[in-house]
């Protein structure tokens, strides 16, 4: 009789996951690998540290350079994915950027290199992947990375918040259309970790003091506090479980 514990395994599964060379994309590719997944690791950054980070844990792992700016791009991922692997079973979309500026002053150009990134390459990449899921007949988990502003307006980053709230909509759209398909859609929103994102934010004593003075945790999220939520919705642990956003955040949604 099986243990529950052996719903949590990922053995024989490939994941792709992009924004995999460092930080939050990093941390869940090695959580995925230790939970026994293969990892395509996709990235315009050098993904070497990632992948073999990953061989050390006894999975493979090959990397993919892609910038998810581009279109072009986006729509090979999978395809090279399929070069090294059968079949592909769970996409991470973690790869993000932020710009910071006031809302009256802020940029089309910021607007859109944001948007692109963050909400564009995620719809895309997700219908390259589902497609492929499909046609062989498959099932499959999309695990999309949200954000504290899908929930709240944000201070300063008007592309990152309309971004992460579209996160969280797509999410939602795609399990109504891909659950009875056997595709899980779902969603994890960090809270305030500890990454190149939120450097600034740390830098700055006074605002870091705020910040940390409203999570009950009382510290910044790690790429460690990720591990957990991203392998139960890779995982057939969480088979009936669609269109959710779950927040890791120390408990700052709850203040």
């Amino acid at each position: 009789m099986s243990s529950i514990l052996d719903q949590f395994k990922l053995d024989g599964k490939t994941a792709i996951v992009t924004g995999a060379a460092r930080g939050l994309g990093q941390g869940m590719a090695l959580a995925l690998a230790e939970a026994g997944a293969d990892i395509v690791a996709v990235d315009f950054l050098p993904t070497d540290d990632t992948q073999k980070a990953v061989k050390a844990l006894g999975r493979k792992c090959v990397g993919v350079s892609a910038n998810l700016s581009d279109r072009a791009a986006i729509a090979t991922v999978v395809s090279e994915a399929r070069k090294s692997f059968a079949a592909v079973d769970i996409l991470v979309n973690c790869a993000g950027i932020i710009r910071r500026e006031d809302f009256v002053n802020f940029s089309e150009k910021d607007w859109d290199d944001v948007m692109g990134i963050n909400i564009d390459a995620v719809f895309l990449l997700s219908q390259h992947f589902v497609r492929d899921v499909i046609a062989r007949g498959g099932k499959g988990k999309v695990i999309n990375i949200a954000s504290m502003l899908s929930f709240q307006g944000g201070i300063r980053v008007p592309s990152y918040t309309c971004s992460k709230s579209a996160v969280q909509g797509l999410t939602r759209l795609m399990a109504n259309e891909l659950a009875a398909k056997g595709i899980n859609t779902n969603a994890i929103a960090p809270g305030y970790m500890a990454t190149d994102n939120t450097a600034p934010l740390r830098a700055d004593e006074k605002r870091s003091a705020a910040i940390l003075e409203r999570i009950p945790a009382g510290r910044w999220g790690t790429p460690d506090d990720l591990k957990g939520a991203v392998v139960f919705l890779a995982s057939p642990a969480s088979d009936y479980v669609n269109g959710y956003t779950l927040a890791v955040d120390g408990g700052w949604l709850a203040r």
